[in-house]
């Protein structure tokens, strides 16, 4: 069985789901001292002016080392409303929007305590619409090196070139409401591909990613 190792993501690029359609399982790291300036708690968005980048804030751990799965979520700034308003402005006038707005909305009206349970839950969410069936958990203890799982943890990063980290994913450019002004924008949040491909966004993220290669046969008994 392919393991893929994954951090836990706020509306995860499209690189992140394309290892979901890829993998037979999906590891979400929990037990790991968090990472700041992460997609842990940040997406892209495509606005009209370009690239957009929206933080979950979060609170302050009493310890340096605090665990991913103990960081809650701030009410800082009322960033929920400016999410919201974020994603309607940059995505009211694509074909898919409308249809979906409801499913997400909810997200930034309710409170969520823990970042890792809110990025859950809009994953969930998420491969729910495009029809996606991960196999998905979390980890039960800390590897640095884990032996068994492909581990994307901190290659799939914002700072980090796709290109140069992750040589299986190509992607697959697609229809973007401001592509005429800005171009394609390659591997920004989830959220785009799905609220300008719809359905066809599973057939995106397949087309994002080559094939596993084979694991390696055991040797033969003498």
């Amino acid at each position: 069985m392919n393991t893929v190792l994954l951090s836990t993501a706020y509306l995860a690029p499209v690189e992140y789901y394309a290892k979901l359609y890829r993998y037979d399982r999906a590891c979400v790291e929990q037990h790991e001292h968090y990472v700041k300036q992460t997609y842990r708690n940040r997406c892209t968005i495509a606005a009209p002016d370009g690239p957009l980048a929206l933080t979950v804030p979060t609170v302050k751990p009493d310890t340096p080392k605090c665990s991913t799965r103990d960081i809650r979520i701030s009410d800082h700034g009322n960033w929920r409303h400016l999410h919201w308003n974020a994603l309607e402005s940059a995505y009211n006038h694509t074909p898919f929007f409308e249809y979906y707005k409801d499913e997400f909305r909810p997200f930034y009206e309710h409170k969520y305590e823990f970042l890792i349970d809110f990025n859950e839950a809009l994953c969930r969410l998420v491969c729910s619409l495009i029809d996606l069936s991960p196999r998905m958990e979390r980890t039960s203890a800390y590897e640095a090196a884990p032996a068994r799982a492909d581990d994307f943890r901190e290659r799939i990063h914002p700072k980090k070139d796709f290109r140069t980290e992750d040589p299986l994913f190509h992607p697959l450019p697609y229809y973007q409401v401001f592509q005429s002004r800005l171009g394609f924008l390659p591997n920004l949040s989830i959220v785009d591909l799905l609220f300008n491909m719809g359905p066809e966004s599973l057939l995106v993220l397949r087309d994002s990613h080559d094939p596993l290669p084979a694991p390696a046969s055991a040797p033969a008994e003498p």
